[in-house]
């Protein structure tokens, strides 16, 4: 039985995003890991033992979030995501759900609300 906190992905090309993620995600208890692009995030070993990934919609010259939970979910990979964005009006949060992603949380979100859906994902399944 494994009692390392659970890991958490943040896919994000905005270093002060990602050093907010990190401290807010450590302060919580979780082990974060830090990907500045999507390729990053599906090229790296210590990805598969995430618990849950965070990811930013655009990120310029690459893939963007709504891919790769796409990627994600034709993998078959039952790895929750969830999804940020400047821009999350009615057409994005559908977008979001047909790529099989968890959330949409429209920039700038709650550290709170973030965190409810970071604890429900990674939550045990009974």
């Amino acid at each position: 039985m494994s009692t390392a906190a659970p890991l958490v992905a943040v896919v994000d090309d905005d270093p002060d995003i990602c050093a907010s993620l990190l401290g807010l995600l450590r302060s919580c208890g979780y082990r974060v890991e830090v990907f500045t692009s999507a390729e990053a995030f599906l090229a790296n070993a210590e990805a598969c033992s995430a618990a849950c990934v965070v990811s930013d919609v655009q990120m310029p010259g690459g893939m963007s979030g709504f891919e790769l939970a796409m990627r994600l979910s034709k993998a078959d990979k039952r790895l929750p995501i969830i999804l940020v964005s400047a821009f999350a009006d009615e057409n994005a949060q559908t977008a979001a759900r047909l790529a099989g992603a968890k959330a949409l949380l429209k920039k700038p979100f709650d550290g709170c609300a973030l965190m409810d859906l970071i604890d429900e994902a990674v939550a045990p399944v009974e």
